[in-house]
């Protein structure tokens, strides 16, 4: 028996960019969004968030994190705090939350046009 639409945990999907000197690969990000939201949101509230990082999405310093609907504000929070990737100062910003991956992804697009 299938699980009821109504008891899924809902979902959202943060596009994230990040304004620094240099390019980095999507594991360097996933390694410093790991180490953020460990350090942030603790054991309990990594588990209850249930973040995950979509390497597929990763494009010109611009990625998506998938998390729970109700740790949006939580998960920007923690990504915002990172100041340093490989050593190389960055600032990350918060673009897009949307409920459907494909907005967001959108978003890289029309954001690069800028």
């Amino acid at each position: 028996m299938k699980l009821l639409p109504s008891l899924k945990p809902k979902k959202r999907y943060v596009l994230f960019q990040i304004a620094g000197d240099k390019a980095f690969t999507a594991d360097e990000v996933k390694k410093a969004v790991d180490e953020a939201l460990k350090s942030f949101l603790g054991d309990l509230g990594l588990a209850k968030a249930s973040p995950s990082f979509i390497k597929e999405r990763y494009k010109n310093n611009h990625f998506i994190i998938k998390v729970n609907h109700d740790w949006v504000d939580e998960l920007k929070s923690a990504v915002i705090l990172i100041k340093k990737i490989k050593n190389n100062p960055v600032l990350l910003k918060s673009i897009v939350t949307s409920g459907a991956l494909q907005k967001a992804a959108d978003g890289v697009d029309s954001k690069a046009r800028l």
